[in-house]
């Protein structure tokens, strides 16, 4: 019975057999066998090679991410701008006011050809001025020297002395003579670094939020819920050339900081964390950024220039959240941005004329320096490393083969067929002609 059920199967058998001996073997066929194999050998390799292929993925999404802090990455040159005028600030939306930065900021003092002063790094960004006021606060109330004292009685810097003079209708032309100028050492930082630059480098922290970064003269105070800069007098009246002319080498929004929890060695600790200080998520980040051509940062080499004391740069920036998922199966955050530009002479007031001679009218007094506004985009764009799965490579390998031995055949069948019936017709041909001539 067992032996009836299984020859009963041989009737859905799909593969035919035939014997050696019925078997016919001819040179055409042998050519389409070597051509059909060199064929699945070329196509499974070129599989193959597509199998191993890692590509990028790009998808956009949108940004959840919340309480994240920013690290910008800046190295900035002001050729004719002296450190010691020079404030780092930072504001943003959410009322967080960053005065006077100098934590993870170096700045070196240059000569008038560009290069480094020796012995000029130092990593304190606040004025002068500010440390040797602060000093002065509590109890202290400096002289007028007769000029016309303002509403607190009290001329508490070298330039309150000089505004004093100013409302007098007195000349302010011998401040060595005066104890807030003396003690401010105008004159020999005057006559020593007049006529230097200075180059700021390092990173900073800034809230993912709407914000601006300042880079400007003076001291900021906030006052009435407003950011109000004191410009150094001598900006002006020193008769060197001083103006916020600069090279920004570098500018860059790069990993988020954050706080999480991890798990080493059996030991849970709360950390303070950031992608680009991490050396291997650092370096897969880079090599993502050379494979999608965006290693360099839009202000990156970008040159600002003017001649004019009074005049304002600023930039518009919207940054974008990146997000790389790589092979290897480590998540990098970065970010991107883009970038405009606008430029202010702040001698013309509050109007002016565009170069296309329209007239223009601006709604708020500036003030000279270099800014730089940014907005965080709400989109998050993730690039993951992808590639074809094991399952997908043997499905297409299979499909090779089955079709180019299917095409073969079928090739072969078509020769073998046709080259019979031409030995036919031709075989027939030769027997009627020689009948005819026996006849």
């Amino acid at each position: 019975m067992a032996k009836g059920f299984f020859g009963g199967l041989k009737g859905v058998d799909a593969f035919g057999k035939t014997t050696e001996d019925v078997k016919v073997k001819t040179r055409t066929g042998a050519l389409l066998t070597i051509l059909s194999a060199a064929i699945i050998l070329a196509f499974t390799t070129i599989e193959f090679l597509d199998y191993r292929r890692i590509t990028i993925d790009t998808s956009i999404v949108v940004d959840k991410s919340r309480g994240e802090k920013l690290t910008v990455n800046m190295n900035i040159t002001f050729p004719r701008v002296p450190c010691y005028l020079l404030s780092l600030d930072v504001m943003d939306i959410s009322g967080e006011l960053q005065r006077d930065l100098s934590h993870n900021i170096l700045k070196v003092r240059l000569d008038e050809r560009g290069a480094v002063v020796p012995n000029s790094y130092s990593a304190e960004l606040r004025n002068d001025i500010d440390k040797m006021n602060d000093q002065k606060k509590d109890g202290y109330c400096g002289s007028c020297y007769g000029g016309l004292e303002p509403p607190s009685g009290c001329c508490q810097t070298c330039e309150d002395v000089r505004q004093a003079y100013v409302n007098r209708g007195w000349s302010f032309s011998n401040p060595d003579a005066i104890e807030q100028c003396k003690d401010e050492g105008w004159a020999e930082k005057l006559r020593d670094q007049k006529n230097e630059g200075c180059n700021i480098s390092g990173k900073i922290r800034v809230n993912k939020v709407i914000g601006n970064i300042h880079l400007s003269p003076g001291r900021s105070f906030q006052t009435s819920s407003r950011n109000v800069y004191e410009l150094v007098p001598y900006l002006r009246d020193d008769g060197s050339r001083h103006d916020f002319s600069h090279v920004i080498h570098h500018f860059a929004f790069e990993g988020i900081a954050y706080v999480g929890f991890a798990f080493i060695l059996s030991l849970s600790y709360s950390y303070t964390g950031d992608d680009e200080y991490n050396y291997w998520k650092a370096k897969a980040g880079r090599v993502m950024k050379k494979r999608l051509g965006i290693t360099a940062d839009p202000l990156d080499n970008t040159q600002g220039r003017t001649s004019k004391p009074h005049y304002m740069f600023q930039y518009f920036l919207k940054v974008v959240s990146t997000r790389f998922h790589t092979a290897d199966g480590q998540t990098v955050n970065t970010h991107q941005y883009s970038a405009t530009s606008f430029e202010r002479n702040l001698g013309e007031g509050t109007q002016g004329d565009t170069p296309q001679g329209i007239h223009v009218q601006h709604g708020v007094n500036g003030v000279p320096g270099v800014f730089f506004n940014f907005e965080i985009s709400p989109i998050l764009v993730v690039h993951s490393d992808t590639r074809q799965s094991f399952a997908h490579f043997v499905t297409s390998t299979c499909a090779i083969v089955g079709g180019v031995l299917t095409v073969a055949s079928l090739l072969d069948s078509i020769l073998f067929a046709t080259t019979r019936a031409i030995k036919k017709s031709g075989g027939s041909a030769t027997g009627s002609s020689f009948g005819g001539k026996v006849m």
